[in-house]
């Protein structure tokens, strides 16, 4: 583990909860997949969440991150209901943030049910800001923590990463809500921009899976662009831009480490 135990204290209130957590997210995740007679969340808030809304929406295949980043979250549920990550000093700093991960989350999810873009918005931004406060805590297990850092590591970055990129979708599916015309390449230029800055420097401070799931996320919002009604080849251009331009800068960090450490 990362730390030494710190107290003969099971803490098992609290790693349930996370448990529970993560089970309320699991099933509004369901319910936004059009379970239990809910709404698809692509239906959901007049449509304005789906992958035709906007020019920064990503296509509908993108979404299947969620399948391996609930499953992610599951695990750590589960395995930190074990005695010595229940005990362990960082995972009880941790275990909080998990949990308001993974409920705002589901208020997330709940608010697209109400079809109130505005919530989505602040509750996206509320989850982004949980996200970043868990990366920071984690930031001192290394790979070699094996399982710990996979499901407190690999797994939230993958959130993070994603959130990101969702972030920008939820912002232009606000701002299409509000009636604002904006032009898109310029727009898409300074807004993919942000994005790989925000990638590379994570990548730079070590966090390398969120740039995965940035790269994943950009890359099919240049996949949606060039087909369907939301057709905009300059804007798919720009994404496919970004993603190069994600993958030469983590190539580059990756050659100037091993310099370093050669």
């Amino acid at each position: 583990m990362s730390m030494a135990l710190q107290s003969p204290k099971s803490h098992l209130a609290p790693a349930a909860a996370t448990l529970a957590a993560a089970l309320l997210a699991l099933l509004l995740a369901a319910g936004g997949s059009g379970a239990f007679g809910l709404t698809p969340v692509a239906s959901a808030a007049g449509g304005y969440l789906s992958s035709t809304a906007t020019p920064l929406a990503p296509a509908n295949a993108a979404f299947g991150i969620w399948s391996v980043i609930y499953l992610g979250l599951l695990a750590y549920a589960v395995w930190q209901l074990g005695r010595r990550a229940r005990a362990d000093a960082l995972q009880q700093r941790l275990r909080p943030w998990a949990a308001a991960s993974m409920l705002l989350n589901a208020g997330w999810l709940w608010a697209a049910q109400l079809g109130s873009l505005p919530a989505t918005l602040v509750v996206m931004v509320l989850l982004l800001a949980v996200l970043c406060r868990i990366l920071v805590l984690t930031e001192g297990i290394a790979p070699r923590a094996g399982v710990e850092w996979l499901l407190s590591v690999a797994v939230f970055g993958l959130y993070l990463g994603w959130i990101c990129v969702a972030t920008v979708a939820n912002v232009a599916a606000m701002l299409a809500w509000s009636g604002v015309d904006w032009p898109e390449v310029p727009t898409a230029v300074v807004v993919f921009a942000v994005v790989v800055a925000i990638g590379l420097v994570l990548a730079r401070r070590g966090a390398w899976t969120p740039l995965v799931s940035m790269i994943w996320g950009v890359a099919w919002i240049a996949v949606a662009r060039w087909q369907g009604p939301r057709y905009s080849p300059d804007v798919a251009l720009v994404a496919l831009l970004a993603v190069v331009a994600l993958v030469l800068g983590a190539a580059l960090l990756l050659a100037r480490r091993r310099t370093v450490k050669a």
